[in-house]
């Protein structure tokens, strides 16, 4: 029982990690990571057809020397050769290679064009390079944040040396995400190899670049320009979700609205006398009564 616990506890995170980690750098890893957007298929696909085409350039001359090296060896040959020219050979030495030149250039130009266009976003998130981390903003949303390194001591189990954040970068599946990108200091570099992305951070002028992550998880990169003495230490998480729990992220990380402002009763204010007759005290406007005067008495006659 004491061997079996062990055991599960590593198959356990193991398979957890597998469940989480959508790509990562493997200890001895020789070739690209899994692609998860649009732009890294492409690379793919590209670095594929130049596999085949150097493949076929490498055996063919390979074969060529082999088959020189046999015939014409010394042995079976003790007087050499001394022709130096053969149009046919020299027009298709000339003509074989411009030809592989062409079907190599048109679609590099053509993923080049695709990388570096960035097509209608939905969301735009600027990341800043500093000396040592990102910090990152979402300015239609309002949401700003620093990411920084986790240290050994504070990893958890499953998380990955030199490789951790604090706070991730989230972004909706689907979506096409815009990635404006300065830098504070020195140059910098946001760059997520399975996305296909790395551009430099430049002080005092933004690049900028794009993704559209196509499955759910966690996506690990670092910063790819010599910076300085923790140039090792910047590395960039980011994590992919479903729309709906990329609002439920926003709404958690927004500030909260302004509070409504308050509606006052109306001052109450002394009406103002407009004309001399209302001015008149009330007192003034009350019906006086009438006291009637007696009416002057008529002169007595004298007595005669």
């Amino acid at each position: 029982m004491k061997k079996t616990l062990p055991f599960l506890s590593f198959l356990g995170v193991t398979l957890l990690s597998f469940g989480l980690f959508a790509d990562y750098p493997r200890p001895w890893e020789m070739t690209f990571q899994e692609p998860a957007t649009p732009v890294m298929e492409k690379i793919h696909s590209f670095h594929n057809l130049l596999i085949w085409i150097e493949g076929g350039i490498a055996i063919f001359v390979i074969s060529l020397l082999l088959y020189v090296i046999f015939k014409f060896r010394a042995s079976k040959n003790p007087v050499p050769a001394k022709f130096s020219h053969n149009t046919l050979i020299e027009i298709i030495w000339t003509t074989v290679p411009v030809i592989i030149l062409i079907v190599i250039a048109i679609p590099s130009f053509k993923l080049l064009y695709f990388m570096d266009v960035v097509p209608k976003s939905e969301l735009t998130i600027k990341a800043t390079g500093h000396q040592w981390y990102w910090s990152y903003e979402y300015p239609d949303q309002k949401v700003s944040f620093d990411s920084f390194l986790i240290e050994d001591d504070k990893l958890k189990p499953g998380q990955m040396r030199l490789l951790e954040t604090d706070n991730h970068v989230v972004v909706p599946v689907n979506t096409n995400v815009r990635v404006i990108t300065t830098s504070a200091d020195v140059i910098h570099s946001w760059a997520i190899p399975s996305f296909g992305v790395k551009r430099d951070s430049v002080p005092g002028r933004l690049n900028e670049t794009w993704f559209n992550v196509k499955k759910e998880g966690l996506y690990y990169g670092q910063c790819s320009e010599l910076c300085g003495t923790k140039h090792g230490f910047m590395p960039i998480v980011v994590e992919a979700v479903s729309p709906a729990k990329f609002q439920q992220w926003i709404a958690m990380k927004a500030p909260p609205p302004p509070p409504a402002p308050v509606a006052t009763p109306a001052a109450v204010t002394p009406s103002v006398p407009t004309s001399p007759v209302e001015a008149k005290p009330a007192a003034a406007t009350a019906p006086q009564t009438t006291v009637p005067t007696p009416a002057p008495s008529s002169p007595q006659e004298p007595k005669k």
